[in-house]
């Protein structure tokens, strides 16, 4: 993977874990998190810059939906679980 690439993927993959805390549910935002850490675990082996650009771009559409969802979540909170404290 080429150096601006990998610089890339390392920023996208930050952003996306700041923006997956941020859900008000505990369910939703362990979810999130569960799911970036392995799609990004899954494709760390892949090597075609092609494929790496199609996944950069498909990283950034996850990304906006998941400010979206924040964003709709954080206008409908419900009450904290158990698990929150």
């Amino acid at each position: 993977m080429m150096a601006a690439a990998r610089a890339q993927v390392i920023s996208l993959y930050k952003v996306m874990l700041t923006e997956s805390r941020k859900f008000p549910s505990y369910n939703y935002r362990t979810y999130a998190l569960r799911r970036v850490r392995d799609a990004f675990r899954a494709n760390r082996t892949v090597e075609d810059p092609k494929a790496v650009e199609r996944l950069i771009v498909e990283g950034r559409q996850t990304l906006a939906l998941i400010q979206r969802q924040v964003s709709i979540g954080k206008m409908f909170e419900t009450q904290k679980i158990v698990v929150e404290g």
